[in-house]
């Protein structure tokens, strides 16, 4: 029991770095789409790679990893809970956010001009996911 509330607790430190990361990138594609000086630009390019690289993928990985270390734990269990397999769908919408990040990352690199409003968009769509995967978490309402 104990080695499962490690893997908990690491998750959820994971989560938290993950997320942050999220978050902040998308804040980041808005100011990008909206610099005019290629110096900002190139600011920001260099702290959206660093962002991406060095914080969120390590954290979506080290998640990823307790994550799946504690559904493998408790296999028996989650297995049959309806919301347990609701927040993996959640999970998986996570997972493309994250990557979707990295391409429109690259077209900004590489000089593709973005409307900001698309990254307000999707700066959102994160917190909708965080949202329902704490509910059905705590709540575990099926």
């Amino acid at each position: 029991m104990t080695f499962y509330l490690w893997a908990k607790a690491l998750h959820i430190i994971g989560i938290v770095a993950w997320f942050a990361g999220i978050f902040y990138i998308w804040r980041l594609f808005v100011y990008h789409a909206e610099a005019s000086s290629k110096e900002v630009k190139d600011t920001l390019a260099i702290m959206e790679r660093k962002l991406y690289k060095i914080i969120m993928t390590p954290a979506m990985y080290f998640s990823l990893t307790f994550g799946f270390l504690m559904l493998y734990l408790n296999w028996e269990y989650l297995s049959k809970t309806y919301w347990m397999w609701i927040k993996l769908v959640l999970v998986l919408g996570v997972v493309i956010i994250h990557f979707l990040s990295d391409y429109y990352r690259k077209q900004l690199l590489n000089g593709v001009s973005y409307n900001s409003k698309i990254f307000r968009i999707l700066n959102e769509v994160p917190t909708l996911l965080l949202i329902f995967i704490v509910i059905l978490v705590v709540l575990k309402p099926v």
